[in-house]
């Protein structure tokens, strides 16, 4: 009875693994689909984010596709910081090796967060958003 348990556990063990992966799978095989029509794009397990010509889109990955979705031209975004642990890291300040980043887009009506597993990948963004605005 006792292996029975166990190996019932280890069985719903295996189960919800298989069921996680798919949709992890499922998630990226739709992002790949959507970001087939940008310049420059990034997936992360948080956020999709995508550039084309003067527009940048926002989104959330999810398996079915990629949910709501922000569109803005760059011409709105005022500006782009990156925080690291609540803190801002200014362009000039060495970027952590690891950690969650967030990269806020600063517009005159609103501010759209856009979270990032890899603080270095949040970097690179910050850095290429602010080349293309003229401030970096």
């Amino acid at each position: 009875m006792e292996r029975g348990l166990v190996w019932s556990a280890l069985l719903l063990v295996i189960v919800w693994l298989t069921w996680s992966g798919k949709r992890e799978y499922d998630k990226l095989q739709k992002y790949q689909e959507w970001a087939r029509q940008f310049e420059k794009s990034k997936y992360d397990i948080y956020a999709v984010l995508g550039k084309k010509g003067n527009s940048l889109v926002v989104g959330i990955p999810t398996p079915k596709g990629i949910k709501e979705e922000k569109t803005v031209s760059l011409s709105r975004i005022r500006a782009v910081e990156l925080y690291w642990k609540k803190q801002l890291l200014s362009s000039g300040k060495e970027i952590p090796e690891r950690g969650e980043g967030l990269l806020e887009l600063i517009l005159e009506e609103e501010t759209i967060e856009v979270p990032f597993t890899d603080i270095r990948i949040a970097a690179q963004w910050r850095d290429y958003l602010n080349g293309l605005l003229g401030g970096g």
